[in-house]
């Protein structure tokens, strides 16, 4: 069985960027990926600004005092509202101002409103108001020629935001890639079906359907195929016009696990099983075409090994193929509130997640079939080859939002 390291080192190695790009609004921007940098051509914000409702001055007119009870009036000369130019100050006097609205030339501090009284066309101010008092400075988020993003980020909400803020509208972003799934297994129907004697529902179908969406990915849906060799074969050629072929099932050693034979009959298959648990029969490839190949990444049956081996796998590969940058996860070291008997051959990912005591809890059940676990849990503890785990032993947790940052 291959080792974790060496299967991801493979699969990254042939991961071959897409490079076609195509320009999109913001509002179909999430989740895509930057083709190029984002310069800004402008401050932010663009004028300096009060952050408070409250009275514009200039420190100089009024007298300074460390004393807070010492008040001095002056006459209101203006009011100014967010979205409108205001008048230079005149001297002496303060100007009514609200949240967001420009500073007015000659201000250099903003009092806010709670420390004011005000009385018909005057006010009376503090005169402990230090200079620049609640003002937000020209450019104090992002300055004209600032790079914001950069080339392979995969936007996210508050990147759109972002981008607007700078007065985008489009951006370039690396075209979708559409990957091809399919569900091998002639034991499996739909959800809107009748459950029958030896079916079982398609989960698999969903959870990648569901992956692949949060990326970004246009997916096309093969369906389910029979267990032939025959079936496999066509299905595979059929989904070979897409980027990417994402397979289920079929990839064991059993009479009717026909996808590891048909790689082989339509390309080349660099490796097989891996040592996982759950997840060994994991498979990757290529299928020929005329104008290249298509790779292929056969991932286990079992719906728990599914949900495990695409996050660790096939999570990587495509994020390298949409210009990504991939990064291992780290996870943190907390305590074990459970006991685990050491697997001498593969390293071992349960499904867990944190207590209330700041350690980590494992779900009753850790059979790759049991995909309940994987809703229940909160991340993965790896427990690697050959090592028990005892009460209270620090392990690695890595949390689920780690592998969609």
């Amino acid at each position: 069985m291959l080792p974790i390291e060496s299967a991801i080192s493979q699969i990254l190695a042939q991961a071959v960027p897409k490079t076609a790009t195509e320009k999109v609004s913001l509002v179909e921007a999430l989740g895509r990926t930057l083709a190029q940098d984002c310069v800004s051509t402008i401050d932010v914000p663009p004028a300096d600004n009060s952050a408070m409702d409250g009275y514009a001055i200039n420190i100089h007119d009024i007298q300074n005092s460390s004393d807070t009870n010492v008040k001095s009036t002056l006459p209101i000369s203006q009011i100014i509202t967010a979205g409108h130019a205001p008048k230079p100050l005149v001297k002496g006097s303060a100007a009514r101002i609200f949240t967001g609205a420009e500073i007015p030339d000659g201000a250099n501090a903003i009092v806010m409103q709670e420390r004011c009284e005000a009385s018909h066309n005057t006010v009376n101010i503090p005169l402990d108001i230090p200079l620049n008092n609640n003002i937000r400075a020209q450019g104090q988020d992002i300055r004209c020629g600032d790079t914001v993003l950069t080339q392979g980020r995969r936007l996210q909400a508050q990147d759109l935001g972002l981008l607007a803020s700078i007065g985008m509208s489009h951006v370039s972003v690396f075209k979708s890639l559409s990957v091809a799934i399919l569900s091998t297994g002639d034991e499996l129907i739909e959800p809107d079906q009748t459950l029958t004697a030896s079916k079982i529902y398609n989960s698999n179908r969903y959870l990648l359907q569901g992956f692949l969406t949060q990326m970004g990915i246009h997916v096309v849906d093969c369906g389910r195929v029979e267990d032939t060799h025959e079936a496999t074969v066509k299905a595979l050629q059929q989904a070979a016009h897409c980027d990417c072929i994402i397979s289920t099932g079929g990839v064991s050693v059993g009479d009717e696990d026909h996808v590891k034979n048909a790689i082989e009959a339509l390309g080349e298959l660099n490796f097989w099983r891996v040592a996982i648990k759950p997840g060994k029969p994991i498979a990757f490839g290529k299928i020929h075409t005329d104008d290249g190949y298509t790779p292929l990444i056969g991932l286990p049956g079992n719906p728990a090994s599914v949900f495990i081996t695409f996050l660790l796998f096939a999570r990587p590969f495509l994020q390298q193929l949409q210009q990504q940058t991939y990064q291992a996860p780290k996870g943190v070291m907390v305590a074990a509130n459970f006991s685990w008997k050491e697997n001498p051959k593969r390293q071992e990912y349960l499904r867990a997640k944190r207590n209330d005591q700041g350690g980590v809890d494992i779900f009753h059940n850790q059979s790759s079939g049991v995909l309940s676990s994987t809703s229940w849990a909160e991340g993965l503890v790896v427990v690697p080859i050959a090592t028990a785990i005892n009460q209270c032993d620090l392990v690695q947790f890595i949390p689920f939002n780690e592998f969609f940052s």
